[in-house]
């Protein structure tokens, strides 16, 4: 397998040339790194080429790494059938970088684009139907973010009387709860709840 994908390394830089940043095998996988102008390029290369036919769209997904200038990874799960081979396309962007759309390439990648904008607020142009696709109407923020806070600033819920949904600040109907973070097999310096009347020797 490793060899398969070694070969699948050669070739792509061989023919792509600069627009392949970084290639980089594994967990048994390919990750070819391009530049987000040249991600349509690459993806339509890795689809139509004979030595790759990337014809089945799996994913695409985002990471965030605040510390970094371009802080998000989006990333392209493709699968080939005919090559049995998975390869990951990457692409580095951050709060303005507009990544082109794959969309034409593989209609699948809609929702999964539209996905990827909702939770991490990456833009894709191109897209055609670029809004949020799992939070609310008038939802702010991207919960994937590292940098997007924990308990949110309002809640939301239906109020039977005013037939709508309302906003209202959080309330917390209890303290935030405090772990030790001790292994249950080190013990802990204090007895347990239920433990009182265990033996000590």
């Amino acid at each position: 397998m490793s060899e398969a994908l070694n070969d699948l390394a050669a070739h792509i830089k061989d023919k792509l040339g600069a627009t392949v940043t970084d290639s980089v095998i594994a967990y048994g996988e390919l990750t070819v790194t391009v530049n987000a102008a040249d991600v349509v390029k690459a993806a339509t290369f890795l689809r139509d080429d004979t030595k790759c036919q990337f014809i089945s769209f799996i994913d695409v997904s985002g990471a965030d790494y605040p510390s970094r200038a371009q802080r998000f990874d989006v990333v392209y799960h493709l699968l080939s059938p005919k090559q049995n081979l998975r390869v990951r396309l990457k692409v580095l962007a951050d709060e303005e970088t507009m990544v082109p759309s794959v969309t034409g390439v593989w209609p699948g990648a809609d929702w999964f684009e539209r996905e990827t904008y909702d939770l991490y607020g990456v833009l894709f142009s191109g897209h055609p139907d670029l809004r949020r696709i799992l939070t609310d109407y008038g939802f702010e923020g991207h919960p994937l973010r590292k940098d997007f806070p924990l308990t949110g600033f309002v809640e939301v819920r239906y109020d039977d009387e005013a037939k709508r949904v309302i906003y209202e600040p959080v309330e917390l109907k209890q303290e935030f709860r405090n772990f030790d973070f001790l292994s249950p097999w080190e013990g802990t310096d204090y007895v347990l709840p239920g433990d009182e009347k265990a033996k000590t020797n």
